[in-house]
């Protein structure tokens, strides 16, 4: 059965999202985990494992500054230290924490504040009163992400800090009803932007003007944040340079776009690849090479495969001009995705082939390939976001791909319409257009062209 979607909002006569369910089994996984491992809490400043553990978000502006933190204790409820009004917000509106669970605490600002100021001891000293006071304070402390000054003060206090990113990660590798449900959302608003996106593609336009158009539509569907739009057209392709310019799309161009948001803290990571007016045989040649690596790698996903098995399906680094593996990397990749980009599992030759990852149901990742055309500055880029079933996976990004789009107008010629498959340079398309093109007539002889009864 599909993966199914529904509208944005809550109605009172369907079950959508079921939000007190998500809030209630990410917390119960994290909790059975914690209670496995070694530590006897875990301190997170990641806002995405912030957002798991206690369900609270306070706008993406703060995602990098380390500032708030939560301590979920072995065997009890998660505590959350949040940027000053926002902690009493949560007790207004997030009852799911319970009494005195949503406090005010501020760590170091990412360094802004002196160190004088003693922020990095403050917080330190909270974490080790709750640890005291549950007999916790000798147990190992998982930490996920940590700014130097709090390491040193948690260790000040007697404290032993272990890494808690790796649990956070197993937590969140296997996806809940809900959260494949948001997932699949955050898909359907992509597949709607890539079609705005199409129909506004053409030459003149400009790869930041690509980017505005797909936030637009994004926002206004409810996207609640926009992470990042790939939009790389032209000679840029060939390498992947990872960032958008001002440069404007020339008839010919492929271009191809990655576009990364997120809905309820779902995320997606979802490239197409488009031919402006027309694409040469070399484009449509890369295009379908790099699809048929995509298919290979979707056909061999199911419960109990691992990693390594998909990676290998995939060309090596110097197959495709590359030195080695790093020097490639990404280029044929697939990760997790959940309320960040990138989760576990990793696919990778870098890392999967000596240190392989299990595949299960209920994962959810994207696979993405790349492959250079032998015109030495043209490439393809494809990727598609998927769910292992039980028995295989559904692909949930929906926006046609299995064959090169031409964008922009259709341009006709006195014998018909102009090919869609031609080189990006007029005279190379004579023996594709079935022309036989004569050399010039000497200067001052007739041409046959009537020019008022007079023959030139």
């Amino acid at each position: 059965m599909a993966i199914r979607t529904y509208g944005l909002m809550g109605v009172d006569w369907e079950e959508r999202v079921n939000f007190e369910r998500l809030r209630s089994e990410r917390l119960t996984r994290i909790k059975k985990l914690l209670k496995e491992s070694e530590m006897g809490a875990l301190l997170c400043f990641d806002m995405n494992n912030i957002r798991y553990i206690t369900a609270t978000h306070i706008g993406t502006w703060a995602m990098d500054k380390l500032a708030r933190f939560s301590l979920l204790p072995q065997d009890d409820e998660p505590i959350m230290w949040d940027f000053g009004s926002a902690a009493r917000h949560h007790q207004l509106y997030s009852p799911w924490l319970g009494d005195n669970r949503s406090r005010a605490g501020i760590s170091t600002q990412r360094g802004a504040m002196l160190p004088e100021a003693g922020r990095a001891e403050d917080v330190a000293r909270k974490i080790r009163i709750e640890l005291e006071e549950r007999g916790l304070l000798n147990e190992p402390l998982g930490v996920d992400v940590v700014e130097l000054p709090v390491l040193f003060a948690l260790q000040a206090e007697g404290i032993k800090v272990v890494d808690g990113q790796q649990l956070m990660q197993q937590a969140r590798v296997l996806k809940t009803q809900d959260e494949i449900t948001l997932l699949a959302t955050a898909c359907m608003m992509v597949d709607s932007a890539y079609d705005e996106l199409y129909r506004a593609l053409r030459p003149g336009i400009r790869e930041n003007e690509c980017v505005g158009l797909v936030n637009k539509v994004l926002y206004d569907l409810g996207s609640e944040h926009v992470e990042g739009v790939n939009a790389i057209s032209g000679e840029r392709c060939s390498p992947h340079p990872h960032v958008y310019t001002d440069r404007a799309l020339r008839p010919g161009d492929p271009a191809y776009f990655d576009i990364l948001h997120s809905y309820n803290g779902y995320r997606t990571c979802y490239y197409r690849t488009f031919a402006i007016g027309s694409a040469s045989q070399a484009q449509v040649d890369a295009y379908k090479y790099c699809r048929e690596i995509l298919d290979r790698a979707i056909s061999a996903i199911k419960p109990g495969v691992t990693t390594a098995d998909v990676v290998k399906l995939w060309p090596k680094a110097e197959d495709f001009g590359f030195p080695n593996e790093e020097a490639a990397f990404a280029l044929q990749y697939g990760h997790g995705v959940g309320l960040s980009i990138w989760e576990k599992p990793i696919f990778s030759r870098l890392v999967s082939l000596d240190h392989p990852e299990v595949i299960e149901e209920g994962m959810v990742f994207a696979l993405e390939t790349f492959w250079p055309a032998r015109d030495g500055w043209s490439a393809a880029r494809i990727e598609e976001q998927l769910i292992v079933t039980k028995d295989g996976c559904e692909v949930i990004t929906r926006f046609p791909a299995e064959q090169l789009l031409v964008a922009g107008v259709r341009y006709y010629t006195v014998t018909g319409p102009l090919s869609t498959t031609r080189e990006t340079q007029s005279n190379l398309n004579a023996q594709v257009n079935g022309l036989n093109p004569q050399p010039l007539p000497p200067s001052g002889v007739g041409a046959g062209v009537d020019n008022g009864n007079k023959q030139v």
